[in-house]
């Protein structure tokens, strides 16, 4: 009785680990929360200002939504060398130590996609085209 009660324990936890995927990361490493993560966006050119510092996303990551067709612009501004990548659009910016770096791309695809840094595994926006 015992052994089936824990094997049903785990199989419940190991169900809600896979149906979280990769929010476990998300949660619990710093600066990925899921706070919105926006500055006021100038009329038709959505953009969002990060910085990192200390392993730490200012302000905490969170959702950029934008339509389809617009220009989106990211500056982020990191403490150490990294790549900034925007996955789905297949887009990459070095990001140098206190030098603030500009992507800037048509959201031509719907979806939702991650941004994130490729050494230190981040996540900085999640891009909501709609």
């Amino acid at each position: 009785m015992r052994r089936m009660a824990a094997l049903i324990l785990g199989l419940v936890a190991l169900a809600l680990a896979a149906g979280c995927g990769s929010l476990p990361d998300t949660h619990h490493r710093p600066g990925t929360g899921h706070e919105v993560a926006t500055v006021a966006p100038a009329p038709g050119d959505p953009h969002a200002q990060i910085t990192i510092a200390g392993g730490k996303v200012t302000p905490p990551s969170g959702w950029l939504e934008v339509k389809r067709g617009q220009t989106v612009t990211l500056t982020v501004t990191s403490d150490v060398a990294d790549e900034l990548h925007v996955h789905g659009f297949d887009l990459g910016q070095e990001l140098q130590p206190g030098k603030p770096a500009v992507i800037s791309f048509k959201a031509d695809m719907t979806g939702v996609f991650e941004v994130e840094t490729h050494e230190s595994e981040l996540v900085l926006i999640q891009l909501a085209v709609t």
